[in-house]
């Protein structure tokens, strides 16, 4: 199977960013603990990361070509406000999993609301770095 996970804005930062919120992990562990992941489930999993939106939807919109059979995505701060991401997700029919890293419900309220969760299939937030992994696994479930 072929797994694409979508990071947004300041997600390479992860470590150093807000350690209260998101950790003290850095944006490597990340991606070892995602290809640690591919390896157990014996699964391709592609970990891609842009601050552009428009670098993203050109991902998504590539991933329709590409053989790409489950999305993994944590869109940052475009959760809120990108109807551009949730137009390109919702044109792409394999499994969706949106996921964040802290609880979005607990923070600030233009936090709360997401524009992007309606196209994906699940949302997972609040479980730290492991919601990844769960996002994977209900891909690889479905």
């Amino acid at each position: 199977m072929k797994l694409l996970v979508i990071n947004g804005p300041n997600l390479n930062f992860l470590g150093i960013r807000e350690k209260s919120v998101y950790g003290t992990e850095d944006y490597e562990y990340l991606k070892k603990m995602i290809q640690d992941k591919a390896l157990k489930e014996n699964c391709e999993i592609e970990v891609y990361q842009s601050n552009h939106e428009g670098a993203i939807i050109d991902r998504i919109q590539e991933s329709y070509f590409d053989g790409t059979e489950g999305i993994v995505i944590n869109p940052g701060a475009y959760t809120h406000y990108s109807y551009a991401i949730h137009d390109a997700l919702k044109s792409i029919t394999v499994p969706k999993v949106e996921i964040h890293i802290s609880d979005i419900t607990k923070r600030e309220e233009f936090r709360k609301v997401s524009v992007t969760a309606p196209a994906c299939d699940y949302q997972i937030y609040g479980k730290g770095l492991q919601g990844y992994l769960e996002a994977i696994d209900f891909i690889l479930k479905k």
